[in-house]
């Protein structure tokens, strides 16, 4: 199969640009990689650890270099929208992370672009490219549990990282930026059903505390336009030192001939260390008793990373190498995906359900447009 050369600008140095860097540099297809970000002395170490052939604090000189074929947007989570559209405009596919925008305002932007222009632009949902998630979408693809009426999924999660979320951007609460992962898969799971309704419930305490109107505890069920069923549940505010480097999650899928129960708490890999282990997000942060490979982008091991990360940044990478088809998500379905985020923080506000689709009558949706 003839491989196309890739010319990579990653936008944004953080944790994960530069993890998305660092495998890319490994990729065969990669020929060329521009780093930028608003920082120039991050950009500038970025490029020197992956031997990097340009780097700026300037994101749209990057995007717009001629070496440039693909962009990587990995940008704080409000900072999404520009740099997307820069690359849309000069016909430029797109990995960015998830949420695709923290409003539909922003979203929809995004949206129509790729429609007026026709581009490729798929949206980071990582826990797509899990190998039990993977694993489990093939058994419903084979028809191997039946017609699907519903599910679950709950994730957990400390204190110390839903902090270090909400001081880097406010509004990337624990559902909208974490919870989205597991509202994409459910989406993803039941691939050709609709959420129609949203209904949530949730308790503050910790995290009001410390400054930030959002809840500790979120619950939510969603009924999909057939009637099926799913409950999401999600709590980012567990003690500080909680062993989890990452999601401690559990998902159930129900169908009329068969059930997967996906246990992925890793509670069956625990390791105690006086010397410390180190966390994924935190650089500052470590505990001493640790879920092994709870870390929600993966682990390095013997020189390599491994897990989610790792395949979707290969699984992009093979796509536009090579035309394979990928796994990752659409705008659209992340589009859907922040809906249905922003209407459980509705539902919760308002105490009632509510009906999807949002619209601009939707206060909650206007309140929306005026924080973007």
């Amino acid at each position: 199969m003839a491989s196309k050369d890739l010319g990579l600008a990653i936008i944004g140095s953080g944790r994960i640009g530069s993890l998305r860097a660092r495998l890319a540099a490994g990729h065969p297809a990669v020929r060329f990689i521009a780093v930028s970000d608003r920082d120039p002395a991050k950009a500038r170490e970025l490029a020197h650890k992956i031997g990097a052939q340009a780097h700026s604090s300037d994101n749209e000189e990057i995007i717009a270099r001629p070496e440039v074929n693909a962009v990587v947007v990995s940008t704080s989570e409000g900072e999404h929208v520009a740099p997307i559209l820069a690359a849309i405009a000069l016909g430029k596919p797109v990995l960015v992370e998830k949420p695709i925008a923290l409003t539909l305002a922003d979203a929809d932007r995004v949206v129509q672009a790729i429609e007026r222009h026709g581009s490729n632009v798929r949206v980071g949902y990582s826990r797509r490219y899990k190998e039990r998630y993977l694993i489990a979408k093939e058994q419903i693809v084979q028809g191997r549990i039946g017609s699907m009426v519903g599910g679950a999924a709950r994730v957990f999660n400390s204190r110390s990282q839903a902090l270090a979320i909400l001081k880097r951007n406010p509004h990337a609460t624990p559902v909208v930026d974490a919870l989205t992962y597991y509202v994409d898969l459910m989406n993803w799971l039941l691939e050709g059903k609709r959420v129609a309704e949203v209904y949530a419930r949730g308790q503050t305490g910790v995290l009001k505390r410390a400054g930030y109107d959002v809840t500790d505890l979120s619950y939510a069920v969603f009924t999909y336009d057939d009637g099926s069923v799913v409950n999401l549940a999600i709590s980012y505010a567990l003690p500080e030192k909680y062993p989890a480097l990452g999601h401690a999650a559990r998902v159930e899928v129900l169908g009329t001939e068969g059930v997967m129960i996906l246990d992925d708490d890793h509670t069956d890999q625990l390791m105690y260390s006086e010397k410390g282990v180190p966390h994924v997000y935190l650089p500052d942060h470590s505990v001493n008793m640790v879920f092994l490979q709870s870390g929600t982008p993966g682990d390095w091991a013997l020189g390599e990373f491994w897990g989610p990360i790792a395949n979707e940044t290969r699984a992009w990478l093979d796509h536009l190498a090579l035309g394979k088809p990928c796994a990752l998500a659409t705008p659209q379905q992340a589009r859907a995906t922040l809906e249905a985020t922003l209407a459980i923080e509705y539902s919760m506000t308002t105490g009632q359900p509510v009906t999807l689709p949002l619209t601009s009558r939707n206060f909650f949706a206007e309140e929306q447009q005026k924080r973007g």
